[in-house]
């Protein structure tokens, strides 16, 4: 079960997502979940944390499959999390 993180303050918040991004396990993750919370996690909200969150309990083979578009959304995503993957996606759509 994922800690809740929602009573913290955003700078707290975002300090423990940054961490969690950057030590996936997998070293692709790393780079995508690290690079896009160093850069856009300054503008995240309550909602944004929230979902980046939740997709970050996912198994990072199967994210990874997501984000790439290897694979579909899965049938339990929720609509904040695949908003969150379109955004990681248009993120490096330019990289």
């Amino acid at each position: 079960m994922a800690e809740s993180n929602a009573t913290l303050d955003p700078a707290t918040r975002l300090k423990r997502l940054r961490m969690r991004a950057w030590r996936r396990g997998m070293k692709e993750m790393d780079i995508i979940l690290g690079g896009f919370v160093d850069k856009h996690g300054q503008s995240f909200d309550t909602d944004a944390f929230d979902a980046l969150e939740t997709l970050m309990d996912r198994n990072d083979q199967r994210l990874f499959a997501w984000i790439s578009g290897a694979t579909d959304a899965p049938d339990d995503a929720s609509d904040a999390e695949k908003a969150m993957i379109s955004k990681i996606k248009h993120a490096y759509e330019s990289v």
